[in-house]
């Protein structure tokens, strides 16, 4: 049986493509004095992003699924977070704590939200026995812990699920990541504000939202299209995040106003290649090493 490190890069030996899937370390050598989010934005092949870490062989938003995201490859590791009852950033999707720990073991009671917990309470929760009895244990990482392993060699893809946006930029201004990271948030509000507290930061807007002008979006409104990417440029985002209702033209759309479109969440090889045939710049997947396999497959066939 594979463990979860050989699930993330069992596929190695079967190809043989060293320069077409570097690593963000190795693709940065050499480029000090340009910020690495802003190199990754440069790369003209796509890039490989790592949801909620290698959640397909560890659990979500956890240190063991980062490490595997990045010995995987992946050039960027994106991540949850809220803040807890006394204000600390802690890495976990879910805005309540029963899907991903067990807080209603320990606890009792449903629907415990993240924010009416202290940190303190919170380090006794077990966010890694729900996966998998091996990861029995873990804990959950605040944002600066996720922050310095990823870091550590990657690029950060900071979700924000709740949360000021002067927060953010107060903990990147003063760690030093302003375009070492990227911030991404389906509430485009947020990335106003934080493009105006800070202005250099590339933000992400994610999509779509759930409604436009008060109304319930059908599925043909979901669309990415040229409107879509207009109301995204005046928020200062710079990368366009969607799902997989994307099109040839919307994606052109946004490259003509240089902007990125990754897509999410892809685990499937064959969607995979069909997001970058539509020109998609980079592809957001629970399982990253079956679509870096893929898209490494499809470049070197051409």
């Amino acid at each position: 049986m594979l463990s979860p490190l050989d699930k993330c890069w069992h596929w190695l030996p079967l190809i043989s493509l060293p320069l077409v899937l570097m690593t963000t370390q190795t693709s940065l050598k050499g480029a000090a004095s340009t910020a690495p989010a802003e190199m990754l934005l440069a790369l003209r092949r796509p890039l490989l992003i790592a949801h909620r870490g290698c959640s397909h062989s560890a659990p979500e938003n956890t240190l063991p699924a980062f490490k595997l995201a990045k010995a995987a490859g992946a050039d960027l590791v994106e991540l949850d977070y809220h803040h807890t009852q006394d204000g600390v950033p802690v890495v976990i999707h879910d805005g309540e704590l029963d899907r991903t720990t067990d807080a209603v073991a320990q606890w009792g009671g449903k629907n415990i939200h993240v924010a009416s917990r202290t940190l303190a309470e919170l380090r006794t929760l077990d966010a890694g026995q729900w996966f998998d009895a091996k990861y029995t244990g873990t804990r959950l990482p605040t944002l600066t812990e996720a922050l310095d392993l990823i870091q550590d060699g990657n690029v950060t893809l900071i979700e924000r699920k709740a949360g000021d946006a002067a927060a953010c930029v107060k903990l990147l201004r003063e760690r030093n990541l302003i375009n070492h990271v990227v911030v991404q948030s389906f509430d485009w509000k947020y990335l106003k504000d934080f493009h105006q507290q800070e202005p250099r930061q590339i933000l992400a807007a994610l999509g779509p939202p759930g409604s436009r002008g008060g109304k319930k979006l059908d599925d043909a409104a979901k669309t990415l299209d040229k409107i879509w990417v207009d109301e995204i440029r005046q928020t200062g985002a710079r990368v366009v995040v969607w799902n997989r209702q994307i099109t040839r033209e919307s994606v052109a759309s946004a490259h003509e106003q240089g902007m990125k479109v990754w897509v999410y969440t892809i685990d499937d090889p064959t969607l995979a290649q069909a997001m970058r045939e539509l020109g998609a710049n980079g592809i957001i997947s629970n399982d990253p090493s079956a679509i870096q396999r893929a898209l490494a497959l499809r470049d070197s066939s051409r």
